[in-house]
C-alpha cells in the first residue's frame, strides 16, 4: 500500500480541483458524480454554518478578532473587569495543595525549553534532508487568553505558561508524527487511545 507523500497534502482549493478532475475521469458514472457533488455541497453548507456560528458567538460575548488579537467592546470589558479577583485575595483563598504544587509545575519549564531548542535544531536540519515541510510554531502556540479582562496578572502568567507548555507538546507531537510518517508509516494491531492526524494514512499492520 502506497502512503501519500507530503506534497500530496492538499489545501481547500486543490481539494475541490482534485474532485472535479475525478468527475471528468468517470463521465459516465452518474452515481459517483452525484454522490461527490452531494458531499461537496454538504461540506460547503457546513462551512457556511460554522462561519455564521462564529459570528453569533462573537456578537454574544462582545468581542472581535483583529490580527489574532481579541478585542472586547467597552461595555463587555467593564463587565468582565468586575469579575476579576484581586491578587492577594486569590493567594489567601488558594487551597494549600495548590500552593505546594506550584514549584513542581514551574520547574517543568527547564526540560520544556530544552525540548523546544532540540526540536528546532532537529526540524531545521533533518526535515530539509527528508523534504518534509517544517511544522509552523504559530499553528500550535496560541497566547490569546492574555486578552481576557477578568483575569488578574498572575492568572494571565499562568495561562501563558499553560499555553506554551501544551502548545509545545502538540508541536512536538506533530514533528514526531511527520517523522513517523516518513520512516515507518505502519499501523499497529492494538489501536492506541490517541493517534496523531497522520495515523489514518498509514498502511495496515
Amino acid at each position: 500500500m502506497n502512503v501519500p507523500r507530503f506534497s500530496e497534502k492538499l489545501g481547500q482549493k486543490e481539494f475541490f480541483d482534485c474532485f472535479w478532475r475525478l468527475l471528468n475521469i468517470f463521465p459516465n458514472n452518474f452515481f459517483m458524480q452525484s454522490k461527490i457533488t452531494e458531499l461537496l455541497q454538504k461540506f460547503e453548507a457546513l462551512r457556511h454554518d460554522l462561519e455564521k456560528e462564529y459570528d453569533r458567538v462573537t456578537k454574544e460575548y462582545g468581542y472581535t478578532i483583529d490580527k489574532k488579537k481579541v478585542i472586547f467592546l467597552e461595555e463587555f470589558s467593564r463587565k468582565n473587569k468586575r469579575f476579576r479577583e484581586g491578587f492577594f485575595r486569590m493567594v489567601f483563598n488558594a487551597p494549600i495543595r495548590h500552593i505546594l504544587s506550584m514549584p513542581f509545575i514551574y520547574v517543568m519549564i527547564v526540560p520544556a525549553m530544552l525540548l523546544d531548542i532540540f526540536l528546532i535544531i532537529y526540524q531545521y536540519t533533518a526535515f530539509p534532508l527528508y523534504r518534509i515541510p517544517r511544522v509552523l510554531r504559530r499553528d500550535y502556540f496560541v497566547y490569546e487568553r492574555r486578552f481576557l479582562d477578568y483575569l488578574n496578572w498572575i492568572q494571565k502568567i499562568n495561562c501563558l505558561y499553560c499555553s506554551y507548555m501544551n502548545g509545545l507538546f502538540a508541536y512536538a507531537l506533530e514533528i514526531g508524527a511527520r517523522t513517523e510518517r516518513y520512516w515507518c508509516p505502519l499501523k499497529v494491531t492494538h489501536h492506541p487511545k490517541f493517534t496523531h492526524a497522520w495515523y489514518n494514512d498509514f498502511a495496515d499492520y
